[in-house]
């Protein structure tokens, strides 16, 4: 862990947009089963779409590169126009996975916009309407939209109630009633109302539809209300489920399999190191930060919102242990903050992306330079600007920042949406 506080001290971070690309070529390159589905035929199968879906996804993340997003891009685009015997939703499948590229890179408005088409594919399922509501509402809580997502969660709920009745099997209506109730608990835990949030979540964790999303939100729960040990359960069971789901499936954007892998993975490491188990609790960030930098990159702003975990856990051991570990704790939020893209202190009404999370880094950077002498002043600027940008309905940023009174609060930092909890 050492090691990678010093990578991170020193590392530098870069950004790049995202340029469509126009290369017709590219599609030459794939295998003809899948230039099949382009072709003026009848052959197109909903397997045959997945298949391109997983193609176009796979090149787009292999590379990580401008030019392989907009290639991943252009191969999911002949999904929509290709001739299948379930036009709707194959669509509405190409729709999901486009979202999901461009969320990655950052375009959360045309992602958004993908979305919202899946909802008039009316003869597409209900599990993948319920899956594109999902992430619509996962991007505008990333967005700091709480309002709009409220309102998006109630529409997931007359989605599920209005289409259960004409659903035959009654499996797919209850994990489709489990979902759209989960992600509402979720908005309610981000507005801070853990009463109502508990009414929106399975009763048992071997409900039907307690599984991925509506597992870690019901986890996060828990973690909020501090029944840890139940906490820890619903985490060990949605990284059990997701570890090895590397193929597509019915979620998009911060709600898809591998987010909700990395999130459960890094609220599991927040928790061990609330219980004081830091060993464990390093353990686990480090591989929560290798995910992040294998599934987005080492310059994502996901990597600074798990970094930003990272150096959080060290300075709670380093307090428990009376010990210091400032250089180490320094470097991680240094870079955190960059990578998040922090605006300048000194900035007037600069927009905060990411405000939970970057208030928190800031807020935790100025407490470690505040006990040292030399940078008392730097430290106490930083502090009041984390405490200006803090918004947090639940919990104040001293309460998120407290270690040493055993029954503070909790805070939990969730990576699909970069919010504390």
């Amino acid at each position: 862990m050492i090691g990678v506080a010093v990578k991170a001290a020193k590392s530098g971070g870069r950004t790049a947009g995202m340029g469509l690309l126009s290369r017709p070529s590219f599609l030459s390159a794939l295998p003809s089963s899948f230039r099949l589905l382009s072709g003026n035929n009848d052959h197109g199968s909903n397997p045959v779409t997945i298949q391109m879906i997983n193609y176009g996804l796979s090149h787009a993340r292999t590379h990580k590169s401008d030019e392989s997003y907009a290639q991943g891009l252009l191969v999911l685009e002949q999904c929509l126009s290709a001739p299948t015997s379930d036009m709707d939703n194959s669509s509405a499948l190409a729709l999901l996975a486009m979202s999901s590229l461009l969320s990655e890179r950052g375009n959360f408005c045309e992602a958004i916009d993908k979305l919202q088409k899946i909802q008039d594919l009316t003869r597409s399922s209900l599990g993948v309407r319920v899956a594109a509501m999902e992430a619509l509402i996962g991007l505008h809580l990333e967005l700091g939209q709480d309002d709009t997502s409220s309102e998006l969660a109630e529409k997931c709920l007359q989605l599920v109630g209005n289409n259960a009745p004409e659903i035959d099997s009654e499996d797919e209506s209850e994990i489709a009633s489990t979902r759209g109730k989960a992600v509402k608990g979720l908005v309610e835990l981000v507005r801070g109302n853990l009463e109502s949030a508990e009414s929106f979540f399975p009763i048992s964790m071997n409900e039907k539809g307690c599984f991925g999303n509506a597992a870690l939100s019901y986890g996060e729960f828990f973690h909020a209300k501090q029944d840890l040990v139940v906490a820890k359960e619903l985490y060990k069971k949605v990284v059990q489920e997701m570890t090895d789901k590397k193929e597509f499936s019915d979620s998009a954007c911060n709600m898809a399999s591998q987010e909700a892998l990395l999130a459960a993975t890094c609220a599991l490491g927040q928790l061990e190191a609330q219980s004081g188990n830091f060993g464990d609790a390093e353990e686990i960030l480090t591989k929560a930060l290798t995910e992040a930098e294998e599934c987005f990159g080492s310059h994502h702003p996901k990597v600074g919102v798990v970094l930003t975990c990272i150096a959080l856990m060290f300075r709670r051991k380093a307090m428990a242990e009376r010990s210091s570990s400032l250089l180490i704790q320094e470097g991680l939020y240094r870079r955190a903050i960059d990578l998040l893209k922090a605006p300048p202190i000194d900035a007037e009404e600069a927009k905060v992306e990411r405000r939970d999370v970057v208030a928190l880094a800031r807020g935790g950077y100025g407490e470690a330079l505040i006990v040292q002498q030399n940078r008392k002043d730097e430290g106490e600027k930083m502090k009041r600007w984390a405490e200006a940008a803090w918004r947090n309905r639940r919990l104040s940023l001293t309460e998120a920042l407290e270690i040493s009174d055993p029954s503070s609060k909790l805070p939990v930092i969730d990576t699909r949406i970069c919010r504390t909890l």
